[in-house]
């Protein structure tokens, strides 16, 4: 069967969980690195589903890689091949979608809550919960896509998640484990430490590392669905 491909956009923001689940369930992935020996491909031909994964830059920035992944969105949702962003790759989606990106109305870093819309998308790829605690590390967000329907909020940032079809856009990182959140804090910059002193939305190292035990595992079961749903239609359980 044709394999997943993966779109990573900066060498410390690599698939993770992601990576985990594809390999526990024995899918097959191309993992292509922005400015890597493999880059990104021009056409989406070959591949059964896309994957976005995150990245410091602003998707409005004029990087060659960052067209290249919207044609490539374009690309697989005109044939339907299933497309999942994470943050960036979510923004890329949007931006894809003709939605404006641009500065969050607040930051976000750490484990936030979201609450979920009450509609039969949210419960096909959230489940029934109506809230759910996830990470973020973010400076922008997304509008909503005019063909797409919101799927949850948080009071830092209105448009968390969006549907298109068989196509999920998120502003948070369900693909961290716990030793991708670790490096990201080892590498901290200053614009984190400015955000954390201005907003409430921006947690501190040591909140950080004691919500990792608190949620991690919880989210990973919420990747464990989305990623699930993400396939669906490729035939994988």
């Amino acid at each position: 069967m044709a394999p997943v491909l993966i779109l990573q956009f900066m060498a410390d923001d690599g698939p993770a969980y992601l990576g985990t689940w594809l390999r526990q369930h024995g899918i097959a992935a191309d993992l292509c690195l922005a400015g890597g020996s493999a880059a990104f491909p021009e056409r989406i031909d070959g591949y059964r589903a896309l994957a976005l994964l995150g990245g410091g830059m602003s998707v409005n920035d004029d990087l060659p890689d960052l067209r290249t992944a919207e044609r490539l969105i374009a690309q697989a949702m005109a044939r339907d091949i299933p497309v999942l962003g994470h943050c960036l790759g979510g923004q890329l989606m949007a931006r894809a979608l003709g939605a404006k990106v641009g500065p969050s109305p607040a930051p976000e870093i750490g484990w936030q809550r979201i609450e979920c819309a009450d509609s039969p998308e949210r419960h096909d790829w959230f489940g029934s919960d109506d809230v759910h605690h996830v990470f973020h590390w973010h400076y922008e967000a997304f509008d909503l896509p005019a063909a797409a329907v919101s799927l949850a909020s948080s009071p830092a940032c209105r448009h968390q998640a969006f549907a298109v079809g068989p196509h999920l856009a998120m502003q948070f990182h369900v693909e961290v484990d716990d030793a991708k959140v670790r490096l990201w804090l080892s590498q901290a910059e200053p614009a984190y430490l400015d955000a954390q002193r201005r907003h409430a939305s921006v947690h501190g190292e040591q909140r950080v590392r004691d919500d990792n035990a608190r949620y991690l595992r919880a989210q990973q079961r919420l990747a464990d669905r989305i990623y699930s749903r993400w396939l669906r239609s490729t035939n994988v359980s």
